[in-house]
């Protein structure tokens, strides 16, 4: 029928398109406006809309209509510039572009052959970024290693600790996986335990050893040694060790460079154990020279992760994971059907990404990141960074002013960990204050925060990462702490 919206037409592309941009567009100018945490109740969609999907086509100004009305007051506004939650997801403008430009091809770009501009893209970009940080050669496309878009971090440790399990029993047989054992430190992000429950490790082989508080709650390599020499010595097989650059609670830094020499040393070059890094967010502040520092013994690492839709400005979902030895991923997970030979592949001339992660089909992520890159620079981005630094360095000066208020951990990155005191003689107390203040600030709708536990204590979190994010927003969202933090105060 006349004036229906067909399923493509280059056209009716141009004109709906151009009032979606507009509408996007009209959301981020007008964010501010909304609550950043949802307010909504559970199930409160459903009471909204229909029981079943419609018969007949509607219009895009109903559905647009119905986003703002229905769908907009269930968001959380992530791209706030009062969200300060978690860490960071980051949109931009190049970012967008890159994800419209990547719909808008709508390739499955499984192997090279599928879309060879999509593999070679990829494998650039990395090689880029991997320079930026400074990352050791062999994990550039250029030798045995190479760098490839997972989805999350939590894919990418997955991948890499399905490639040490394998490497391990080729060496000493399928039997033996009921003994391997993998480290963490009780930081580490919870992807690592789901990542060995998806591999088949034995939940009794999954070692969570505990930071050093006196460290600001990074591993001291003593514990792991004392760890693996202990596993050694009853016959077990240390096989797997993660360490991190910016833990989730607190941002905390692991030792890499005695870390890593451990992992080595301990089990011997040929039997070492596999070191993965993930940098996940505190990775993109070390494109800054000053923070490049924090990951001095990456050399030591097989494996390096950061994700570049935290706080890069690329659009979720862009976690990249580079490896020294590509070679330990596609004997793990690579599937050669007849239906997908072809002959590059079968000449071993390309990289086929689909050996390199879990699904088969992928995104043309590589675009986006690539715009990111080449539309802001480097030098914008170091800038990016920088500014929320500065914002969070900000905001620790007016907590350490405020004498009924403490900070927990020093700030080394954009994060702060601080807590509300409680009255004299009362620290059994403090938890459940904090816990209030938490819930008070956040039920406001004026700003977003999230807590952690560090040493059984109940500690705010106030993240700096939204790309919209100015002074101003920082001394607002602190006046409201401060003012929730003294009717709480009044009451006790």
């Amino acid at each position: 029928m006349e004036g229906e919206l067909k399923p493509m037409d280059a056209e009716q592309l141009r004109e709906y398109g151009h009032k979606m941009v507009d509408f996007i567009a009209d959301y981020y100018k007008n964010i501010e406006n909304f609550p950043v945490l949802s307010q909504v109740q559970p199930g409160y969609l459903r009471k909204l809309l229909p029981e079943t999907a419609p018969t007949h086509s509607e219009t895009l100004q109903d559905v647009l209509e119905d986003v703002q009305t229905k769908i907009l007051p269930g968001v959380t506004h992530w791209q706030s510039p009062d969200y300060f939650a978690y860490f960071p997801s980051n949109s931009s403008v190049a970012g967008f572009l890159g994800e419209m430009l990547s719909a808008g091809i709508n390739m499955v770009g499984f192997s090279w052959i599928t879309s060879p501009a999509a593999t070679e893209l990829e494998m650039i970009v990395l090689d880029w970024l991997a320079k930026a940080l400074k990352l050791p050669d062999e994990f550039l496309s250029t030798g045995q290693g190479g760098g490839v878009i997972q989805g999350t971090a939590s894919e990418a440790v997955l991948v890499v600790i399905l490639a040490a399990r394998d490497k391990v029993l080729r060496r000493v047989g399928k039997d033996a996986i009921s003994k391997l054992v993998v480290y963490c430190s009780d930081q580490t992000h919870s992807s690592l335990q789901k990542a060995c429950q998806i591999g088949g490790i034995y939940p009794e082989n999954f070692r969570v050893l505990k930071a050093d508080p006196s460290r600001d709650y990074a591993l001291s390599p003593d514990t792991l040694s004392e760890a693996v020499s202990h596993d050694m010595a009853t016959g077990l097989i240390p096989f797997f060790f993660c360490a991190t650059i910016g833990t989730t609670s607190s941002t905390a830094v692991d030792p890499l460079l005695e870390l890593g020499k451990i992992a080595k040393v301990k089990s011997g070059e040929s039997n070492s154990i596999w070191f993965h890094v993930d940098a996940a967010y505190a990775g993109s502040a070390c494109i800054c020279p000053e923070y490049r520092g924090y990951m001095n013994g990456v050399e030591e690492a097989d494996s390096f992760n950061m994700n570049a839709h935290k706080w890069f400005l690329t659009n979720f979902d862009c976690s990249a994971l580079w490896v020294k030895d590509r070679s330990a991923l596609i004997q793990s997970l690579s599937t050669n059907p007849e239906y997908l030979k072809n002959k590059a592949s079968q000449e071993n001339l390309v990289v086929d990404y689909k050996d390199w992660q879990v699904p088969l089909g992928r995104r043309f992520r590589s675009l986006k990141l690539w715009m990111v890159l080449r539309l802001y620079g480097l030098e914008k981005l170091q800038a990016y960074i920088r500014n929320h630094i500065e914002l969070a360095k900000l905001f620790e000066e007016l907590v350490a002013q405020d004498k009924r208020f403490e900070i927990v951990t020093p700030r080394k990155f954009s994060l702060v960990c601080f807590r509300l005191l409680p009255p004299p003689s009362n620290e059994d107390y403090a938890n459940k204050l904090n816990h209030d203040l938490l819930d008070s600030v956040n039920s406001t709708g004026k700003l977003f925060i999230s807590h952690t536990l560090l040493s059984d204590r109940y500690i705010l979190r106030f993240a700096v990462g939204a790309p919209l994010t100015e002074e101003r927003h920082i001394v607002g969202a602190w006046k409201v702490l401060q003012d929730e933090a003294a009717t709480l105060l009044s009451k006790c």
